[in-house]
């Protein structure tokens, strides 16, 4: 069996509401250290119920966490108990495998009071790849691709909001900018789904290494951001527009608007090559029937024409290597617009010569 079929799970605990009000973190496996448990505690967000998000997921050190939360309805295991949050550490990206796991854990957990029901199932899936449940069957982790997590998108709406500015981001994912996503604290969900949404804007690179769906700014998720070179991150305090040292772009769902920090302004002048991959853009979005796959793929093939034609304007090197030589572009005389993102996008793309 290959190895993409086994769990690559770091870690799973458990957080619990008593009901004094007082939040715990109260069993681990294999052992957390006590940054991650506090970092973790605060994140489930059990210190203010109201508040509660049934599913949270975030990227941190290298990492991808998956929070599950929810109120304790058997209290006849879990008698001082209100609330409790499962948490997954991993080193992958699938949110839809890792929610479904999350139930079964916390589903275990919530009619036995016993961790070591929990332990039992994540342990078979960690080592075998699958478990059984009472609910649903069998629960196999090779069941759920990841390429189909990268195409679970809302980028159909996210072009239909921001319309022909959408290039901006797309642009700013090419050319591995930074962008940030605000979104109001009682719309995480709708956060989430939107930074998780837009890498696959430049499908071809296929990472989600650059996604992080919910960012706080305080210090040591902001030093994270800045050790980053290219992210998309998703934050919820209105207050980071100011903060123009964390973004090349920032996309506020609040007033449906896209701003560029003034120090990358030069980055994104437009031309008509932008304003053609815009149109596109939007035509692929209003079409009724279209589904997010096709918007993907429709986005992608016109990535891949641009690409194939930068690399058409290549020259050999005497290693055999093709590259981007400025001097070619400068010979097209085309418009400095284009030529300034086409050089950018052959250094992304490797094709410059360092």
């Amino acid at each position: 069996m290959s190895t993409h079929q086994f769990l690559t799970a770091k870690s799973t605990g458990l957080i619990e509401r008593d009901i004094n009000g007082d939040v715990l973190w109260t069993w681990s496996y294999p052992s957390v250290s006590d940054v991650d448990r506090v970092f973790f505690t605060q994140k489930c967000r059990l210190g203010t119920p109201e508040n509660l998000v049934p599913f949270l997921f975030s990227q941190r050190d290298r990492s991808w966490y998956y929070i599950l939360s929810g109120e304790v309805e058997d209290t006849d295991h879990l008698p001082k108990v209100t609330h409790v949050s499962i948490v997954l550490v991993t080193k992958d990206f699938n949110p839809e495998k890792y929610e479904i796991l999350c139930r079964i854990l916390l589903r275990k957990y919530r009619k036995s009071g016993n961790p070591a029901s929990l332990l039992e199932s994540y342990l078979s899936v960690l080592t075998r790849g699958s478990c059984s449940t009472e609910e649903n069957g069998r629960f196999s982790v090779q069941d759920y691709d990841v390429k189909r997590s990268y195409a679970n998108t809302k980028l159909k709406d996210f072009i239909l909001t921001y319309g022909m500015e959408s290039i901006i981001v797309y642009t700013a994912l090419l050319l591995k900018k930074r962008v940030i996503v605000y979104c109001p604290e009682n719309q995480l969900p709708q956060l989430m789904s939107i930074v998780r949404s837009l890498p696959a804007l430049v499908w071809h690179r296929q990472n989600w290494d650059i996604a992080f769906p919910v960012v706080e700014i305080e210090d040591s998720e902001v030093d994270v951001l800045k050790e980053t070179t290219s992210y998309v991150a998703g934050v919820t305090d209105a207050s980071v527009e100011g903060r123009t040292d964390l973004y090349d772009v920032f996309v506020n769902t609040s007033t449906g608007q896209i701003s560029i920090a003034p120090d990358a302004k030069e980055s994104f002048a437009m031309g008509k090559l932008h304003k053609d991959i815009a149109k596109h853009m939007v035509q692929c979005a209003e079409g009724d029937e279209a589904t997010e796959e096709q918007i993907i793929k429709e986005i992608s093939k016109k990535t891949t024409e641009l690409l194939n034609n930068l690399r058409s304007l290549a020259t050999e090197t005497e290693d055999g290597s093709h590259v981007i030589q400025l001097e070619t572009l400068k010979e097209r005389k085309m418009a400095a617009a284009t030529e300034s993102f086409l050089f950018s996008l052959a250094a992304c793309e490797g094709l410059v010569e360092v």
